[in-house]
């Protein structure tokens, strides 16, 4: 079964230096029926302007995954760790038993793009850690690249929770295929582009809840990007 959430049914809102589409309920948006599928309970849209940010501000008991889609991003936090994030880039922080960080936009002149994601880990109050690697296009092109995972899978950094993250970007008319073990489910998120998931269409700002299927069949009608989401 796949349940699609359309882009523009997310939660929209322009605070000027920050244009944010909510996938599940956050901060004052709160929808009910739309709460997080599984451990995944975040995916935000981000685009910053020029020269803002969030400035310093707690979290504790959360994987928290960023994708840099364009521009830059500066990320400090209470661990020491502190770097400008850029296309390409993903970092993976376990806030565990707390820590507190800022991300800033440092261009003068150019947005920046991401998307937010928090997992619920399996446990809490763990020790804090951060960490971040680097995904060419190339190692994205036309398959499936685990970007995050609780496994041992060696490119992907590591979260706290039995849960993988893939990105992948298709030429259009090119098609994957993931079997989804039995008691699993998973999300998909459409960065741009336009695919065809088991005969259901997603186009740019789309998700999708994927439950009871044991197999993804997924075509780009159209060149594309998409994160993946496979979830016990």
């Amino acid at each position: 079964m796949i349940t699609v959430r359309k882009s523009q049914d997310r939660g929209e809102f322009d605070h000027g230096w920050l244009d944010t589409k909510h996938t599940f309920s956050f901060s004052s948006y709160h929808d009910p029926r739309h709460m997080g599928v599984r451990s995944l309970r975040v995916i935000n849209e981000d685009v910053v302007a020029p020269g803002e940010g969030f400035g310093t501000h707690p979290h504790r008991d959360m994987e928290i995954i960023t994708y840099i889609v364009s521009g830059e991003l500066e990320h400090r936090d209470s661990l020491g760790s502190g770097d400008v994030l850029h296309r390409g880039d993903v970092q993976a922080m376990s806030a565990g038993s707390g820590l507190t960080h800022s991300e800033f936009n440092p261009s003068p002149d150019t947005p920046v793009h991401l998307l937010q994601i928090w997992i619920i880990p399996a446990e809490r109050g763990m020790k804090p850690t951060y960490a971040q690697t680097h995904f060419t296009d190339d190692a994205k092109h036309n398959r499936l690249a685990a970007i995050a995972s609780s496994n041992d899978a060696p490119e992907a950094l590591h979260i706290g929770q039995d849960a993988i993250v893939y990105a992948s970007m298709l030429d259009s008319g090119s098609e994957l295929r993931h079997p989804l073990t039995s008691g699993r489910a998973a999300w998909i998120q459409i960065v741009a582009g336009e695919i065809d998931v088991n005969g259901t269409k997603l186009s740019d700002g789309d998700g999708a809840a994927i439950e009871n299927e044991t197999e993804l069949r997924i075509r780009a009608t159209d060149a594309s990007e998409f994160l993946l989401f496979d979830l016990a």
